[in-house]
Parts: C-alpha cells; sequence; structure tokens
C-alpha cells in the first residue's frame, strides 16, 4: 500500500495551487510548516469543505454532494464512499489526534495520525505508515501557530517543513460539510468497536445533510452532530455476519430523540466523557456477502427540523 500522507500531500498540493478557486488561504509559518486556513478567518465553502474530506482520507474516498430533503426543505446532502474503508477512515479520517499546546486546542485527522500509529485501530489492521511529511487536518476556530506544527512535527517524526495543517472551525461551511461526510466514517468506527474486524469491511456509503452554520462553536457541534444521529443513511458491505448490527445506529441508545445541544449541556458540554455508544449513524443497511441484508435504526426529520430551525 502507498503511503497514505504521500497521496494526501498531493491532494494538498492540488488546494494550494487552487487557493483563489477554493476561497482558503495558504500561511508559512517561520519553520516552514504550511497552515491552509479553509475556514477559520475565512468563512469556507462547499468545493472547500470535500476537498478536505478528500484529504483526510487520503485520496481513498469519493465524495460528492446531492440535493435531498429534510421535513420538506431542500437540503445539500454530502456523499463519501470508499472501498478501502480501514484505511481511507480509520487510519486516516478518523479524528484520533488531540492536539494541545498554549491556548491552542483542536482535535486533528488525517494520514499524520498513520506516522504515530499508537491507537489500537493500527494494530488490527496492521498499518503503519513511513514518509517524510505528515497531513494532518485540525478542528478549531483559531489558526495554529509555530508551536503547534513543532509539536506534530515531533510526533510523527518529520521536520517542520513537512508538515500541512489544513485548519477549520466547526462553525464554518467547511465544517458543516467535513462533519456530514463521517456518517461513512462513524458506521465503520461504531461496527469495529463493537468488536467486527474491520479487515472485514469491504465497502461503505454515508450520507448526511449539512447542517446550517451556526454562530459558534458549541451550536454548531451540536447541529452537525444532529445531521449524524438523526439524518444520516450509511450502506456497509462486509465479508461476515454479525451478531450486534443493531447496536450499530442511534436509535440504539437510550437518549435517542434528544437533541446534542441538551445531551452535551448536560455534561458541561465536556464531550470527551459521554460514551461512545452515542454516536452513530442514523439509519444503516448491512450487506453480509453471500448472506443476509440487514436494515436497522431510522431518520428523524421532525427532530431535524427542530435542530437546524426549519
Amino acid at each position: 500500500m502507498e503511503s497514505l500522507n504521500r497521496m494526501a500531500t498531493e491532494l494538498v498540493d492540488e488546494a494550494i495551487d487552487f487557493a483563489d478557486e477554493l476561497a482558503i488561504e495558504v500561511h508559512t509559518l517561520p519553520g516552514d510548516a504550511a497552515v491552509l486556513d479553509f475556514g477559520v478567518d475565512l468563512p469556507g465553502g462547499i468545493e472547500a469543505g470535500l476537498l478536505l474530506a478528500e484529504i483526510q482520507t487520503a485520496g481513498l474516498a469519493t465524495l460528492d454532494t446531492r440535493l435531498d430533503e429534510v421535513a420538506g426543505a431542500p437540503l445539500t446532502h454530502v456523499e463519501c464512499s470508499t472501498d478501502q474503508p480501514a484505511l481511507s477512515l480509520l487510519c486516516a479520517g478518523k479524528a484520533g489526534w488531540e492536539v494541545s499546546t498554549g491556548a491552542f486546542d483542536a482535535l486533528g485527522s488525517g494520514p499524520a495520525r498513520a506516522l504515530v500509529a499508537e491507537e489500537p485501530v493500527f494494530g488490527r489492521i496492521n498499518y503503519r505508515d513511513e514518509f517524510d511529511l505528515a497531513v494532518l487536518a485540525l478542528e478549531s476556530d483559531r489558526l495554529p501557530d509555530e508551536r503547534v506544527a513543532a509539536q506534530v512535527a515531533e510526533r510523527a517524526g518529520v521536520p517542520e517543513s513537512g508538515v500541512f495543517l489544513p485548519t477549520y472551525a466547526t462553525a464554518s461551511v467547511t465544517g458543516s460539510v467535513v462533519a456530514a461526510s463521517r456518517a461513512a466514517e462513524l458506521g465503520v468506527y461504531r461496527l469495529t468497536e463493537l468488536g467486527y474486524d474491520p479487515l472485514d469491511v469491504l465497502s461503505v456509503t454515508g450520507s448526511a445533510p449539512i447542517a446550517p452554520v451556526a454562530g459558534d462553536e458549541q451550536s454548531a457541534l451540536a447541529t452537525t452532530q444532529d445531521a449524524i444521529a438523526y439524518g444520516s443513511q450509511v450502506h456497509l458491505v462486509v465479508d461476515s455476519p454479525f451478531d450486534r448490527f443493531d447496536e450499530l445506529v442511534s436509535t440504539a441508545r437510550e437518549e435517542y430523540g434528544t437533541p446534542f445541544a441538551d445531551i452535551y449541556a448536560g455534561v458541561d458540554w465536556a464531550y470527551d466523557q459521554l460514551p461512545l455508544e452515542l454516536f452513530g449513524p442514523a439509519q444503516v443497511t448491512v450487506d453480509v456477502v453471500g448472506g443476509d441484508t440487514h436494515v436497522v435504526g431510522d431518520r428523524s426529520e421532525d427532530l431535524l427540523a427542530e435542530s437546524f430551525d426549519l
């Protein structure tokens, strides 16, 4: 398998070449690391969000949009498909790197995680990347500085000049697009957390509505999560049967039907204290090759209409 970071770097180069068309900005830090503003000081955009989601998945997923309805209102949806779900979604796309230095805090996703490969999923998939460039997408309402780049470079084992940090706020157009693109990832992640072999997931397609851009990061975190938990649909093709497919979806949790703004407020927005079982796609179809087809969960357009203020 080719390096995930090499493939992602090619897409970063494309973003830099078409920065004006994508309405993003590129900043070079003192140590020559590159920060790409995908939606922090800029509003971001649909195309920027789609390209960033492709960067996060190292080019192994196909991203597109379609127009569909939520409670009678036409809304743009994001679709993400991949035949390499373990590598593209778990080894690259998953937000599994917490970056914190000084006043800067962010969740990091993208193939730079595979250069570190300390998360248990890398052992299950038996993958570790080796490359001299690192791509880490940061979800933050402020742009990273040289200290952040130095921290990423040291942990990833690359020179600072080889660090690329595309950054976006949750409360941006890009943030809403990227969040919607994660339906497929969340389906695969939940399945593997339940004990399923990630290498037995052969392909996945996920779709979710793009949440309206909220006025602050907390509200954006809630509405984008509602988009997944109550509006997403995922189709998985897997190689072996499993007796816990019904636990994949958001309807499997006791809190189903509660907007995430209320769920987060209940823990004073310390979302890392919430159980993983809270997070799941709304509706999932699982096709077992040579076996049964399982359809679990359901969408809740009424709750989405409330969350999106439709």
